[in-house]
């Protein structure tokens, strides 16, 4: 089992920061917030960051000065915002990762391997947040249930998927590892692109998975360190990893650390993640494709009324 070490010789600098609201007003009846709320994964597509979010049914685009929505279709009751005041949190797709692929062509993906969709997956924790939402020429919610409960069986307990790369032709999807004290931790599962984006169209069977691994995080007073999000840099895996005072994946709670990590084969590094001098609940991470060492953190906070914000960092040191 890899485990991760502290790296004092790593460090993160914040650059800048961004309050992300939206630049227009919502249609009438859309049932959209004026900012963006519980920022949870981000990817590059067409030039913009774009943002999942776990409680609203909304794709943020963040590009130049602009913040920009893209609509997803409604969920029960007609409502895209899902929060406990509402009393409808256990209905929300809870959109938790997300990683941009080239679309998949008849005689395979696209030639210049650009990413034209997104993926965008539910936690699955509960059975309405095992949906992967498609968006590309057109949007599309994609039942995964079936893959869902092979995650299940994999991992022998509850799912929480936080974080997906793409890593060559596989895709990691990342459990946090923090459903129940039967959960036996963090843990990568690894699926083929192309088996799943086959099934994505509905032209193939339920992907199988080719491997599963676990990690050892480590703990911050008494609790665990769980992935949060992952982007792939080449060969290479950076992760966000969060300890939160939770004993499950469906009742948030206070963060009591946060790392950032890069997994470079059997070797994990990490280092403390501090913003404003204390752990922050990162949850989306994006690198910029020009600027190894330079990246857009997410931060949720993990209220309804306040707007996500994204940080613009440094990674400092030998990464």
């Amino acid at each position: 089992m890899p485990r991760a070490q502290l790296d004092p010789a790593l460090s993160v600098r914040v650059i800048s920061v961004r309050v992300l609201r939206y630049d227009a007003v919502a249609p009438l009846g859309d049932d959209r917030p004026a900012h963006v709320r519980a920022a949870s994964g981000m990817a590059w597509l067409g030039g913009r960051l774009a943002v999942i979010q776990d409680d609203a049914a909304f794709i943020a685009y963040v590009g130049g000065g602009e913040v920009s929505a893209l609509a997803l279709p409604r969920g029960a009751g007609g409502r895209r915002r899902f929060e406990v005041g509402l009393g409808n949190k256990m209905e929300k797709l809870d959109l938790e990762a997300c990683v941009a692929v080239p679309r998949m062509e008849p005689g395979g993906f696209t030639p210049t391997g650009e990413a034209d969709e997104l993926w965008a997956f539910g936690s699955g924790s509960a059975p309405a947040r095992e949906k992967i939402a498609v968006i590309g020429y057109a949007t599309r919610i994609h039942d995964a249930a079936p893959l869902y409960r092979r995650l299940r069986e994999e991992l022998e307990s509850d799912v929480n998927i936080e974080g997906v790369a793409l890593v060559a032709d596989a895709l990691w999807l990342f459990h946090r590892g923090n459903t129940s004290t039967d959960d036996r931790g963090p843990a990568v599962v690894r699926l083929a692109r192309a088996e799943l984006a086959c099934w994505l169209a509905g032209e193939g069977p339920v992907p199988e998975i080719k491997a599963s691994e676990r990690y050892d995080l480590g703990a911050v007073h008494g609790w665990p360190l769980g992935f949060t999000d992952a982007v792939a840099v080449g060969a290479r895996v950076f992760y966000l990893a969060a300890a939160e005072a939770s004993p499950n994946a469906i009742d948030d709670a206070g963060v009591v650390a946060s790392q950032l990590g890069v997994i470079d084969g059997d070797t994990v590094r990490a280092c403390e993640l501090l913003i404003d001098g204390a752990p922050a609940k990162a949850e989306g991470l994006a690198f910029d494709p020009k600027q190894p060492n330079h990246a857009w953190l997410a931060i949720d906070p993990d209220d309804v009324d306040a707007p996500a914000r994204l940080y613009e960092i440094a990674l400092e040191g030998p990464w």
